[in-house]
């Protein structure tokens, strides 16, 4: 096969990758919008469990740190456009932007585990929202909230790193056996 005709074929897979992987984190933020928090017993606003996270967290170990990124910031938008509204798309991506920045760092530190990494997360996507919500409320007394926020940072961080890692797992099984 002539070296055009693998990059092609290539680009043309990373491209079916990308869209599957859009597709299952945008499918996963609406599932998580039909989930009642409250059925779970959390009756706490803002908390949410961060399942289309998953697809973030896979692809930065199977994909890379950029592929994350791009993955990333089209789920935030395409959410936002589709499911919410400006407010909630500027929090999103103050929380996205700096989760996804502490996870490269540690990810690269080399020395965290999928599920650490996870938790760290979880719990700066909350600061990161936070600290949008004091620049655009111009209040920093949202800050009170940061202690329910880091606990449930470090729950849903350490769900989505057990279910990223199973299936980051499966998807090199499954590439290797390719």
């Amino acid at each position: 096969m002539s070296e055009n005709r693998k990059s092609s074929s290539q680009s043309v897979k990373r491209l079916s990758v990308y869209g599957l992987l859009i597709a299952l984190a945008f499918v996963l933020s609406y599932v998580e919008t039909l989930i009642p928090m409250a059925a779970l017993g959390i009756v706490i606003p803002g908390i949410k469990i961060g399942l289309a996270n998953v697809v973030v967290m896979v692809a930065l170990y199977t994909m890379g740190a950029r592929d994350a990124l791009v993955l990333s910031l089209i789920r935030i938008l395409l959410v936002g456009f589709t499911f919410g509204n400006t407010v909630s798309m500027i929090y999103s991506l103050g929380g996205g932007l700096l989760s996804y920045l502490v996870m490269v760092l540690l990810k690269k530190a080399k020395v965290f585990q999928m599920i650490t990494v996870s938790i760290a997360g979880g719990i700066f996507h909350n600061v990161g929202q936070i600290l949008m919500a004091m620049l655009v409320l111009e209040n920093a007394g949202v800050a009170a909230y940061l202690p329910v926020l880091f606990l449930s940072g470090t729950v849903t961080g350490l769900l989505i790193g057990l279910l990223g890692g199973e299936v980051a797992k499966r998807i090199r099984r499954a590439i290797a056996g390719a």
